[in-house]
């Protein structure tokens, strides 16, 4: 038996997750569907307030670890099935359910305005209007001295494994998949996810890299097809840096110094420009890039209509191009291969 466990803030994508599991066969409950249970006995509506409410009610009266207990016991009637089980809010919970033999917390998250869009788009009465109303509501859930309250920031800091979800389903089916894999031999996989596949193909593409100092490459993809590949290197046609070609990188300059003065071009930069050599277009594509791309690159990278980055390993003076690329829009996110 495999118990998986999920906390999140609001929309988040537990329940996304959820579905994916109970279509691997997972059963599904919820110390919500007690609440509900409890506010429908009593004629009261289903609304959030209530439900928040009715928690901290059963916790005051039965302990911080009631709504775990009354789970568990549907539980315990039928030991010989995985089940998921959802809306985990307090360390309470999360330390009645460790008592379960192999029962995984999973913390699915997701920036707050991506989130708010998530809440706006599914259009519930109940729902805040407004970004600061969603952020004070989030507030007043996140922490709490008393036992007996919500604390999902303390319930998070409890998690086995932390799952961002901010890409598409597939990416989020992936991590899902990749966290099942590392939890339980009945889930282990033998096919690298997307993310591990174009990675380490631009790991190999670093090492055709010319460049004495640093190795590093980018791969452009588009719907799953790789379209371009680029590595650091000096320009077509020029001397190879590690036979003279570059004078900067031959003087061994400090890192991040008289970077004018390189020449050199960057990995993403070569990528980006060999799609163009050869009539490819980028836009809507995503780059995989062994380091965090540096501020000219990022400039290059939103201009071509790259709508995603993932990195590697972080650049050392990233933090411009970071903001840049957020403020343009453009997805970003750290896979690291192991």
């Amino acid at each position: 038996m495999l118990v998986i466990g999920l906390t999140g803030e609001n929309c988040a994508g537990k329940s996304t997750v959820a579905d994916y599991l109970k279509k691997k066969g997972f059963y599904f409950l919820s110390l919500s569907d007690i609440l509900r249970e409890e506010l429908k006995a009593e004629g009261k509506a289903l609304t959030r307030e209530n439900l928040i409410n009715k928690g901290n009610d059963l916790r005051a009266k039965f302990g911080p670890a009631i709504l775990a207990k009354k789970t568990i016991a549907k539980i315990e009637k039928a030991k010989d099935r995985n089940y998921v089980i959802d809306s985990i809010r307090t360390p309470g919970e999360v330390e009645e359910l460790k008592k379960l033999p192999n029962f995984f917390l999973l913390y699915i998250t997701a920036p707050p305005d991506v989130r708010f869009e998530r809440i706006k788009r599914r259009d519930r009465e109940e729902d805040p209007k407004t970004f600061e109303a969603f952020l004070e509501i989030e507030k007043l859930e996140m922490e709490n001295a008393e036992k007996t309250k919500q604390n999902l920031k303390a319930t998070f800091a409890l998690a086995d494994k932390k799952i961002e979800n901010i890409g598409s389903l597939s990416l989020l089916y992936e991590q899902v998949d990749a966290a099942l894999a590392g939890l339980s031999a009945e889930f282990k996989f033998e096919r690298p996810s997307w993310d591990a596949y174009f990675m380490s193909i631009a790991k190999q593409v670093a090492t055709r890299s010319n460049c004495i100092k640093r190795k590093v490459a980018a791969v452009i993809v588009r719907d799953k097809q790789i379209i371009s590949t680029g590595y650091n290197g000096t320009p077509r046609g020029t001397r190879n840096c590690n036979e003279g070609g570059c004078p900067r990188c031959n003087a061994f300059v400090e890192s991040g110094k008289d970077l004018g003065e390189c020449f050199c071009s960057h990995g993403e930069e070569n990528a980006i420009v060999q799609a163009a050599y050869n009539g490819v277009s980028t836009k809507g594509a995503t780059i995989y890039t062994t380091f965090s791309p540096c501020l000219l690159c990022t400039k290059m990278i939103i201009n071509a209509g790259i709508v995603e980055v993932v990195y590697n390993e972080k650049y050392p003076i990233a933090e411009s191009a970071m903001g840049l690329l957020k403020e343009a829009g453009v997805k970003v996110r750290q896979y690291k291969l192991e």
